[in-house]
């Protein structure tokens, strides 16, 4: 008999344990100002999918490495992903009031704190990935590489990059590369940077780790497409913020250059593509991984 949970009930055990491991990011012993805890909390329990947390999970066990050697790696991503997040609303970048549903993190705790708060998650994440090796055994080789991973794909090639590009792109992007290249930095790196860290925790070959970016590169592109086409079609108290904002806004998105259905083929394309990809890596057990890139493509928030 097949005791593996459904879907949905992988998904939420995944959320729950990454949301108490957040919990207790800090270690209680450790002084620091309870301003500065306080508002590292406030955003890291702002909710959100925890996509890229279940990516780290996901590929480690697809080649038969145990959850909990993942999750301080899973924690570390989650804690650069919400740092971006809160620089990205602070009023010298996006200027936003809210993020899913909730006041932006400068609007409660003060831009400062704001700021300090999202430098003290991204410095964090590296301490996070080390206790991967002090309490789950992971090899000093594996962790080198998983840091090396993040230091690139978070920073001026990936990420941020990508962030600087998009601010940029708010004076008038001209063709659809451009619009690419932001996505593929600003959200996908990180996805990519999710599933090879993941890997590596679970011993995988070059060849299996290529598989995997180009997996993570198409899921990555398709994931901001489907999220221009969510601006332009989805239920506000889904998503937690305003809806037509890019419309508002005045930015180029997808819809914009080969308009809606065209779009949402791009997402099915790319969806596959990356599916074909996944096989080709070859993995002990792929299925979750799949499943996760069929739930995005068909996800309303």
């Amino acid at each position: 008999m097949n005791n593996r949970p459904a879907f949905e009930l992988y998904l939420q055990e995944i959320t729950e344990q990454i949301t108490n491991e957040l919990k207790e990011i800090l270690p209680a012993e450790w002084d620091v100002p309870q301003s500065l805890r306080d508002a590292m909390q406030y955003s890291l329990m702002a909710g959100g999918k925890r996509l890229r947390p279940l990516l780290v999970v996901a590929a480690a066990e697809a080649f038969g490495a145990e959850r909990q050697a993942a999750l301080p790696v899973a924690c570390a991503v989650e804690m650069v992903h919400t740092y971006s997040l809160i620089h990205d609303d602070l009023p010298a970048m996006d200027n936003d009031d809210y993020r899913r549903g909730k006041l932006t993190n400068h609007k409660v705790f003060g831009e400062a704190t704001a700021i300090l708060a999202g430098d003290a998650l991204l410095t964090h994440a590296f301490y996070s990935i080390v206790q991967a090796g002090r309490k789950s055994g992971v090899s000093a080789e594996s962790l080198l590489s998983i840091v090396e991973d993040l230091s690139e794909l978070a920073g001026a090639r990936g990420m941020v990059g990508g962030q600087v590009a998009d601010m940029e792109g708010e004076q008038g992007l001209t063709n659809l590369e451009q619009l690419q290249y932001i996505h593929l930095h600003k959200t996908g790196d990180l996805i990519v940077f999710s599933l090879i860290a993941g890997a590596r925790i679970g011993g995988a070959t070059q060849g299996q780790l290529e598989a995997l970016r180009v997996f993570g590169r198409d899921l990555g592109l398709a994931f901001q497409i489907q999220d221009d086409i969510l601006d332009l079609t989805g239920d506000e108290q889904k998503m937690g913020k305003k809806t037509q904002s890019d419309v508002n806004q005045q930015k180029v998105t997808y819809p914009f250059f080969i308009g809606l259905e065209q779009s949402q083929e791009q997402v099915s394309v790319l969806t596959q593509s990356a599916k074909d990809a996944l096989g080709r890596a070859d993995l002990t057990d792929s299925s979750r991984l799949m499943e996760i890139a069929d739930y995005l493509m068909r996800r309303d928030h």
